[in-house]
Formats: structure tokens, C-alpha cells, sequence
């Protein structure tokens, strides 16, 4: 494969990155005059830690990687847009995705006015290795691949994959934010074997935190270097590391929500799948179903009106006439039935 370095876009690569007070020194001290900052309001008053090092020490442990192999993001919106900023040159760089998958990967390369080429999946949302290889050339510089993906739910097929590993030079950016709801392991366990690989997961979905905005981005230290250099120093604060690290604490708690809700899909599938308008329930290997009905559009306003909120994917790419339903509790999804038996 091609040198990461080779693959860095050469302002970043020169980039002398900002140096902040938090990053000058190491160990302990009880004087803090450096920062300026109030001494007054502690532990509020500093500026948090620009690594989130102990916090990447907790998800180490749980994640079975090194610390320096990690990145933490604002969500995985976050390293998404910095893996496009420091690899992908505006105007001349391209990037390569599966269609349909999570919208924000074409947002952020819209933003950065790099190219962003869509590869459809086959009608049964399986991927085909050698259409999304073929798809790329000599200026693509990423390539992003959901699994479970999204809106779809299910799994790429992981020998597909691995041609895609093996037949691509550039980065592969693997999104991995509904992996605790499959049955299949994480990208994670072959890191340290695809130094051209990013690994991204999020604490929003199985851990239950969207609101706390904590992604993670797992890749070579030579690659998290590289996103350590670009992005903002104090990008995730104290309030979110300390909470997090308390959460990682309740590995079981989490554990159990996963359970639960995969049991829940499951007679989901099984409600859904008598009700005379539900044409087809696409298998899921995430905490959300897609499914196809004759109007969309209709069911969904309808529900709307209804005060019960899913996603209307009708109008995404081999998603006509389909409804994303999320998993929830067992007293929503009894509510969201009901509902729909009444239309």
C-alpha cells in the first residue's frame, strides 16, 4: 500500500499545529499559571486535557487497543470531516461510497469541495467489491464503507470487504456505530494489520449518550497523529471526558440496553410483519428496521400527526416506499404499533 505520508495532503503534512499550555508539559503540578486562566471556579476554571488521556486509557482497556491508537471526536461527525481535511486536496481529490449509507460522509466532503463518487449497493443492499474498486482512480484518496450501514441495517459482507482492503491504497474509513448490535466482531481485532485503515464507533448508539457527542476513531498512531495535528485543541471538554470515563464504568448496564433491545427488534419484526400494509422488513443488524410499505410518504405524516416521529427514507437511493423505524423501549414500540393499526 501506498505510505500514509505519501497520502497526507502536503499543507498538512508541513502544518506546524497550534501548541497549547495543556500540551507543554507532562506530570504533576500544583501551580497553574500558564493558561491564562481564572484560578477561581475549580476544576471548571482549566482547560481540559487536549489528549483526553485517561479517558483513552478506560476505552483501551475495553477496546483492546493502545491509547496512542485512538482519536476522540465531537461524534463521529468529527473525525469524519478531519479524515477528508488532512487527506483529501479541494478540488482534486476524490472520495469513494457505497449508496445508500449515512449522509454526512457527502456533507463533509461538499464542505471541503472534494468530489464524492456514490457506488450502489446491489437491490438486496449487499456490496460489490469490484463496482466500488472500479469506481476509483488515481486521485481517490478515501473510501467510506458502514457496517452495519445505515439506512440499510445490515452487514457488509466481510470477504467483500476484505477485497476492498486488500485492492485499495488509500484510506479506508470503516463506520462502525451500530457494531454492538451485530453478531459479527468489530474491524477493530485486524488494526494493527491495515495501517490504511480508520475504525470509527461512537458512544451514542449502544452506550445511550447521543447527547453527550463522544465518537471514537481507532487507526494507526501514524494516522491519529495526524488527526491530533488538525483538529481543535480542547475539542472534547472536561464535563464529557469525566462522564464518559464514569459511563465505561457500567460495561454491564450497557451489556444489558443491548440485550433488551435486540430482543424488542425482534418482536418488532414480528408485529410489523402482520400488518397488511408492511410489504417487506429488511433483516437488521442494528438497533433500527427498514421497511417497505405502499405510501411512505403518507404513513409517515400520518404518524407525525400522531405525535410518534420515525425516518422517512423514500427518497434515498433503492429506499422507495421505506420507513426507518429505531428500536425503542417496549412501551414505544407497543404505542408505534397501535398507531399503525389504526391508519
Amino acid at each position: 500500500m501506498t505510505a500514509i505520508s505519501k497520502l497526507v495532503r502536503d499543507n498538512i503534512l508541513h502544518l506546524k499545529p497550534y501548541s497549547c499550555a495543556r500540551s507543554e508539559y507532562r506530570g504533576e503540578a500544583s501551580v497553574f499559571l500558564d493558561a491564562n486562566e481564572n484560578p477561581m471556579n475549580a476544576p471548571y476554571n482549566r482547560y481540559p486535557d487536549p489528549l483526553q488521556e485517561e479517558l483513552k486509557k478506560k476505552i483501551a482497556g475495553i477496546k483492546n487497543v493502545r491509547p496512542s491508537q485512538i482519536m476522540l471526536g465531537v461524534g463521529s461527525d468529527e473525525p469524519i470531516d478531519l479524515v477528508i481535511r488532512i487527506f483529501c486536496e479541494p478540488g482534486e481529490n476524490n472520495i469513494v461510497a457505497i449508496d445508500p449509507t449515512y449522509g454526512m460522509y457527502q456533507v463533509c466532503a461538499d464542505i471541503n469541495n472534494v468530489e464524492y463518487r456514490k457506488v450502489l449497493l446491489n437491490r438486496d443492499y449487499t456490496l460489490d467489491a469490484e463496482r466500488l474498486l472500479n469506481a476509483t482512480d488515481g486521485r481517490t484518496k478515501l473510501l467510506f464503507l458502514c457496517s452495519p450501514n445505515n439506512p440499510t441495517g445490515n452487514l457488509l459482507n466481510r470477504n467483500e470487504i476484505r477485497k476492498i482492503l486488500n485492492g485499495f491504497d488509500g484510506i479506508i474509513v470503516m463506520d462502525e456505530a451500530y457494531i454492538d448490535f451485530s453478531s459479527e466482531p468489530s474491524w477493530l481485532e485486524e488494526l494493527d494489520e491495515r495501517p490504511n485503515m480508520v475504525v470509527m464507533q461512537t458512544f451514542s448508539k449502544a452506550w445511550g449518550l447521543a447527547s453527550v457527542r463522544c465518537g471514537m476513531a481507532f487507526a494507526s498512531e501514524e494516522i491519529t497523529g495526524f488527526f491530533n495535528r488538525v483538529k481543535y485543541p480542547y475539542n472534547i471538554n472536561t464535563l464529557t471526558q469525566k462522564f464518559v470515563a464514569e459511563q465505561l464504568d457500567h460495561e454491564d448496564r450497557k451489556d444489558r440496553w443491548v440485550k433488551m433491545l435486540l430482543e424488542q427488534r425482534g418482536l418488532l419484526v414480528e408485529k410489523l410483519g402482520v400488518l397488511p400494509f408492511v410489504e417487506r422488513i429488511y433483516p437488521s443488524d442494528a438497533n433500527f428496521l427498514l421497511v417497505k410499505v405502499p405510501d411512505a410518504d403518507e404513513i409517515y405524516h400520518k404518524l407525525v400527526d400522531r405525535g410518534v416521529i420515525i425516518r422517512n427514507r423514500n427518497a434515498i437511493s433503492l429506499c422507495l416506499g421505506c420507513l426507518r423505524i429505531t428500536v425503542g423501549a417496549a412501551e414505544e414500540n407497543e404505542i408505534l404499533i397501535n398507531e399503525l393499526k389504526q391508519l
